[in-house]
């Protein structure tokens, strides 16, 4: 069998935590968020196996993630890095401007990463992946270093019975923003 290499496929393992958590947020009625595919038109079906073996994406997607957490709602992006450093190459500008036009309306935006090299899992808020897209833009450094990252919103996969409990994270950061009296 052939193997696929594909920089699509790459964060498959994350997301499959991620989905599997949010099954684990959904059945204790703590959250409902849910996968936003990416809209396809396919040009190339197989007709064997009926999978589609060529297609273009319709429109750019927005987050990975969309939904509500105890009335809250959030959205978020789930990202993966091999290394000390968070590439913004890996966040497009018409997410940041999707999470950006989301907090406008009082929903919650973030990023999940996930540090493989360290095996270790951060939430990090908006108005800390919109100060590192900025700092960019204006043509400073284009990453995050991980020096940078608020360890205190490192999330410990396994606490409370839940595969990966970002909600806490998120807790901490409404109270840090004082979302409640925005």
């Amino acid at each position: 069998m052939a193997t696929w290499n594909s920089r699509g496929l790459r964060g498959s393992t994350l997301e499959d935590l991620i989905n599997r958590t949010l099954d684990q947020y959904r059945e204790k009625k703590l959250a409902l968020i849910q996968k936003i595919p990416t809209p396809i038109t396919p040009i190339d079906i197989d007709k064997e196996s009926r999978h589609i073996t060529l297609a273009y994406f319709d429109q750019k997607s927005t987050v990975d993630y969309i939904g509500v957490v105890q009335g809250i709602p959030v959205c978020f992006d789930a990202k993966e890095t091999k290394t000390d450093t968070f590439s913004l190459q890996n966040v497009h500008e018409h997410q940041v401007e999707f999470m950006r036009h989301f907090e406008e309306q009082n929903g919650i935006a973030f990023l999940l990463l996930f540090y493989s090299s360290r095996d270790e899992f951060y939430y990090m808020p908006f108005s800390d992946l919109e100060r590192a897209w900025n700092r960019a833009q204006e043509g400073g450094r284009k990453s995050v270093p991980f020096d940078e990252i608020d360890t205190d919103l490192r999330i410990m996969p396994n606490q409370h019975g839940i595969l990966l409990p970002f909600l806490d994270a998120l807790q901490m950061d409404l109270e840090r923003h004082d979302w409640a009296n925005d």
